[in-house]
């Protein structure tokens, strides 16, 4: 029997607001987003229906992590990120770079640019990341993304509306959500004390570095 077919009418609409989610942003919400969005009194109870996805084997839950939350099961659309149960953290770990400060000009990657390297299990990612971020500031603060927290990233030169985007702008590195306008790009901050920011198209100062897929909450690590 197809896994899907056994979840009740409100697990199936936590699993495809998980979906949305990682379609939309690269990464799955928090419990208190899950909450707020489907009418729960609390996080606790989003907790209570994602723990019997994972009993029915349709996601896997990482412990300790705010957004540690992988999809196993259902069908994916084309664009959507194709995600396999992995083998245990303990069989398979992630190595990823920590990308410090970034030199004008010069490729993110650059080996001057890595501070450390951090090893995390896969299943933490709704897909899989090149390189981590530290986030600085909280302009992202109302996305969950505060200052200090590892934002894990995939290299991309092209991102969808609404995907929380890393974007070089000069001598700068700034995380935003990504919004295609006619003229140009608008970042988005998810902070009413911080301003969008909007860049022309062919602007020489601009970059896109890559889409957000995991979070790594400060302290984790």
């Amino acid at each position: 029997m197809n896994k899907m077919s056994k979840l009740t009418a409100r697990q199936q609409q936590v699993f495809e607001l998980l979906q949305r989610a990682i379609d939309r942003t690269g990464f799955p919400p928090t419990r208190a987003e899950i909450a707020a969005e489907l009418g729960f009194s609390s996080a606790n109870s989003a907790e209570e229906h994602l723990r019997a996805l994972a009993r029915k084997g349709v996601i896997e839950l990482a412990a300790g992590a705010s957004r540690g939350i992988r999809l196993i099961g259902g069908d994916r659309g084309e664009d959507g990120p194709h995600q396999l149960t992995l083998p245990h953290a303990s069989i398979m770990q992630l190595s990823l770079p920590l990308v410090g400060r970034v030199a004008a000009g010069s490729p993110i990657l650059a080996q001057e640019h890595i501070a450390q390297t951090y090893s995390f299990d896969p299943a933490l990612f709704s897909s899989r990341p090149d390189y981590l971020l530290k986030v600085r500031g909280l302009s992202m603060r109302d996305a969950g993304i505060f200052d200090g927290d590892l934002l894990a990233v995939q290299k991309k030169s092209e991102a969808k509306d609404g995907q929380i985007v890393v974007a070089r702008l000069g001598d700068d590195v700034t995380v935003k959500r990504w919004k295609r306008r006619k003229d140009g790009v608008e970042l988005i901050a998810e902070n009413p004390d911080y301003e969008n920011i909007f860049v022309k198209s062919g602007s020489a100062e601009f970059a896109l570095e890559g889409i957000a897929v995991g979070l790594i909450r400060s302290g984790e690590f």
